[in-house]
């Protein structure tokens, strides 16, 4: 399964990663990937996406400095796939960052593929499919970058002390199977449809046996699809000190959230005493969900186990989920706020049906769609013009960024739903979040000296209901990154905008591998011009992939005539009710006369059961967005 070229097998690289001694080693990881069957909820055997033959899939592990090299072969024989490497920069390496039709083809069955590149940044991250919707069928596994010099190891907790723990939503049909009917005219509201379970570690009933006066480092990955989870540990608060690869000053909370994507490495130290063992519980954020089944356990509950006699308690009822606000964090370096945008990227979002009456995802009334080349390689193989936002296609949403300027995104939420928004290639500073409700950044009236001295930061950031958000980074890394939410559903229907980041600096330093250019041959998928694969004229986008028309403004012809008929046949319809019911009965008895004056009038509500007697220097470029999740009516 694992190999390694260079000093070290991955074993004695994990051994060497304990005792802080590994330096620069490369670690090479042959990954077969295909389907095999798994049921880790206890109810439903289903098709599920391993890696050699197991599942879950084995983490990737290393130290600051090594070289990773994944070897990737493809033998599901139905799909293609690829791996993006949740939160890494994958500085000078854009190539490798791994989402289809950006950054590289897809890898088809049958073939194989490369991943090379080198880990220069401490934390928690994760690796998942990046390819139509797949990781929820069990492509995602935890990503671990071991630092030998965090100002926390030794200081408060030993390696041999770390946990690893995934928590995710499961849902128990294929997402093949479930994209149709979601993207479809049936599901007009965009419902997104519901996991079946939530896990622990990918399973349930989870034990973590643990020793008493001991201070262990847990590395907690939501690498679940939809759902957010509140997380917390009976009788044990948790320190934070990372969250998305940034460390950040202790912070003690007795509940955090995570969104899909979102990671937090805490400390959790344990009690003198061995006479109880203790829950561990994460609650799916069933706000999300349109529906909430009658049969849904939206919980996990695992247990610290201080002994293996003592019973494991079921968890206590909490009075309300309060979690920790991350926004709140110091970062541990105190990095200070950036200075003033060079540019403002200014996104609404909202979900809308087009013409086909299936509901997507916008930002700035554009639904992302995936364009005929990989917009890395337009950036590569247009010249001077790759400068020009026009050639990546009109439904990418593309924001060319100079190198060195300062970023401001901020996101208005006209949903009603909570949404995740991660960026690619950066951490950015998490500078400000509205409450639910409180409308656009424009409407709350904040300025810069409203902002944190010294912001937060990470690459994953919740988005509230009809809120906004404003985020912050510096342009310092070539490259295509996506900005996008977490929620798969919505990546799925398109709430994807692209930053091409000094596109001319990458014609200087990427040069795309043989494999890589071989998988977009195997496809017949070109890999160079525009978006429409155009070569000779950039500005050309005849032919490239589209969004649905619009649904057209008004009634049509057609619908007004159906229009004019649905009315005539209702009228038709009343009188000849009305005229039957007013007809006299000669076989009714006298007692059984209408006696309207007396009945007082009655309001019967929708609500069920209910009823009731009547009675200045920035570059600013705008951009608007539709999306849902947990929505109402707006």
């Amino acid at each position: 399964m694992f190999s390694t070229s260079g000093r070290f097998t991955l074993p004695a690289a994990l051994l060497a990663t304990l005792l802080g001694l590994s330096k620069g080693a490369t670690v090479t990881y042959d990954f077969n990937i295909a389907w095999l069957t798994a049921n880790p909820d206890g109810a439903f055997n289903r098709p599920t996406i391993g890696i050699n033959g197991q599942w879950p899939i084995p983490p990737i592990v290393g130290n600051i400095g090594d070289d990773i090299i994944v070897h990737v072969t493809n033998q599901l024989g139905n799909q293609t796939t690829s791996l993006h490497f949740h939160g890494l920069f994958m500085n000078g390496t854009t190539h490798m960052d791994g989402p289809s039709q950006v950054s590289q083809c897809s890898i088809p069955p049958g073939s194989s593929y490369t991943y090379n590149f080198t880990l220069n940044q401490p934390g928690t991250y994760w690796y998942h499919s990046h390819t139509n919707g797949q990781y929820p069928d069990g492509l995602r596994g935890p990503l671990i970058i071991h630092d030998p010099n965090s100002p926390f190891l030794d200081n408060y907790y030993q390696q041999e002390n770390e946990i690893v723990l995934t928590v995710s939503d499961w849902y128990h049909d294929q997402m093949a199977d479930l994209l149709p009917g979601f993207i479809n005219k049936g599901n007009p509201t965009g419902a997104e449809p519901v996991p079946q379970a939530a896990l622990f570690n990918d399973t349930q009933d989870l034990k973590i046996s643990v020793k008493p006066g001991t201070t262990y480092l847990f590395r907690m990955v939501n690498i679940g699809a939809f759902a957010g989870q509140y997380i917390w540990f009976e009788g044990h608060n948790m320190t934070i000190i990372e969250v998305d690869g940034v460390y950040h000053q202790p912070a003690v909370a007795e509940m955090i959230y995570l969104s899909a994507a979102q990671r937090c490495s805490f400390l959790v130290t344990t009690k003198n005493e061995t006479a109880a063992n203790y829950p561990l519980v994460a609650s799916m954020d069933t706000s999300l969900f349109d529906t909430i089944p009658d049969d849904l356990n939206y919980n996990v509950t695992g247990w610290l186990v201080y002994d293996e006699a003592q019973p494991l308690p079921d968890p206590a009822l909490v009075d309300e989920l309060d979690p920790f606000d991350d926004i709140t964090l110091l970062p541990y370096d105190n990095q200070t706020l950036l200075g003033k945008p060079d540019k403002i990227v200014e996104l609404d979002v909202i979900m809308d049906n087009l013409g086909d009456g299936a509901n997507y995802a916008f930002f700035n009334n554009i639904t992302y769609k995936s364009p005929k080349v990989p917009t890395l390689y337009t950036a590569l193989s247009a010249g001077e013009m790759a400068t020009d936002p026009t050639v990546y296609g009109s439904y990418t949403q593309s924001f060319v960024l100079e190198r060195g300027e300062i970023v401001q995104i901020i996101v208005n939420n006209l949903d009603t739903g909570r949404h995740p928004f991660h960026l690619h290639g950066h951490h950015f500073q998490a500078i400000y979040r509205s409450e639910e409700d409180a409308g656009t950044f424009e409407d709350v009236g904040v300025t810069e000296a409203d902002f944190p001295a010294t912001p937060m930061r990470r690459d994953t950031f919740v988005l509230y209901p009809t809120g906004n958000i404003v985020l912050r980074f510096r342009a310092d890394n070539p490259g295509v990154w996506l900005f996008h939410c977490h929620i798969e559903w919505h990546v799925t229907s398109g709430l994807i905008a692209t930053f091409v980041e000094a596109p001319l600096d990458i014609q200087k330093t990427i040069t795309i591998p043989p494999d890589h250019l071989a998988a977009c041959a195997a496809q017949n998928i070109p890999a160079a011009g525009n978006a429409a694969g155009n070569t000779v004229n950039l500005l050309d986008l005849t032919g490239e992939p589209r969004s649905p028309d619009p649904l057209p403004d008004g009634f049509t012809t057609r619908g007004k005539v159906a229009l004019a008929f649905s009315c005539l046949c209702g009228i038709l319809g009343v009188a000849a009710v009305a005229s039957y019911g007013l007809a006299p009965d000669a076989s009714a008895p006298s007692w059984a006369e209408p006696r309207v004056a007396e009945a007082p009038g009655v309001v019967v509500s929708s609500e069920p059961g209910a009823v009731g007697v009547a009675t200045p220097d920035a570059k600013v470029v705008s951009v608007t967005a539709i999306s849902g999740g947990g929505r109402g009516n707006a």
